[in-house]
């Protein structure tokens, strides 16, 4: 069954809480706040399901979603009549992924990595305590998880954010890490900070990071920190080989080098 999301707090819904910012424009929030509340547990919903999880009244989400209905972004299923989003809500993400540089560039050493390794490559940045996939090439294999552009990740157990908050300083490292719920994913999750640093400074040393099912079941991530031409971290590169195919030992020899060599190529030609 899928997890009910937690109903965010809303400075639209909370009285006396008004934005200090004349300019803030609270019927944005709430349109985009319905848009986000559609996500792969919550493919359709009621308008009393949109009420709870933007944490809006009943009122004020029936017009914010028939606003959105006008202008072609949330419709209803043919069906079921629960809203859904709809094709045009492609276009906000789409523009951002097209028009990003670290995509740009990527594209080629994302094919050569991918070709060489015989798995799937993938490209994120940071994103609060998260890392969010950019760009993605899969390989014909099978794979055991499908993680698409666009979805985002936890930091604190997956080897693309360890390798991002190894271009850290420890101190940042460890308030990002606090400011993580850090639950346990797997069996395999490591959940506690100083695990996590030592990690991470591992990480520094080797020139990459690794995760071993800590995320998914049956899914291994090898990840290489990507940084612009000034130095400043901007993401990360990573290779996603299932436990099927691969044990770690033979991961950090065959595909590590490869990884490692690829990060730095596309690091070498970020200029933001």
């Amino acid at each position: 069954m899928a997890t009910r999301k937690q109903a965010p707090s809303s400075p639209t819904e909370q009285e006396g809480d008004k934005p200090a910012d004349p300019l803030f424009n609270q019927s944005l929030e709430k349109g985009l706040a319905v848009l986000r509340a559609f996500d792969a547990s919550h493919r359709t919903l009621t308008l009393g399901e949109l009420a709870e999880l933007t944490g809006m009244t009943k009122g004020s989400a029936q017009r914010t979603v028939h606003t959105l209905q006008v202008l072609g972004y949330v419709g209803k299923h043919p069906r079921t009549r629960r809203f859904q989003l709809l094709p045009r809500a492609m276009e906000i993400g789409a523009n951002y992924l097209v028009g990003h540089p670290l995509v740009q560039v990527s594209h080629p050493y994302l094919a050569q990595l991918t070709h060489a390794s015989g798995e799937t490559a993938n490209v994120t940045e940071p994103v609060g305590q998260d890392m969010l996939y950019l760009a993605q090439l899969t390989t014909s294999k099978h794979i055991p998880v499908f993680t698409p552009v666009g979805m985002r990740i936890p930091m604190y157990c997956s080897s693309c954010g360890r390798a991002y908050l190894s271009t850290l300083p420890d101190e940042q490292v460890r308030q990002i890490l606090e400011a993580s719920q850090r639950a346990a994913r797997t069996q395999y999750t490591l959940t506690d900070v100083d695990a996590i640093v030592e990690q991470v400074r591992q990480c520094r040393q080797v020139g990459y990071a690794t995760n071993c099912e800590e995320l998914f079941l049956g899914d291994m991530g090898l990840a290489a920190p990507l940084v612009d031409r000034q130095g400043q971290p901007v993401g990360a590169l990573h290779l996603s080989p299932p436990t099927s195919r691969w044990t770690m030992e033979d991961a950090r020899k065959k595909l590590a080098p490869m990884l490692i060599e690829s990060a730095r190529a596309i690091s070498s030609t970020i200029a933001f």
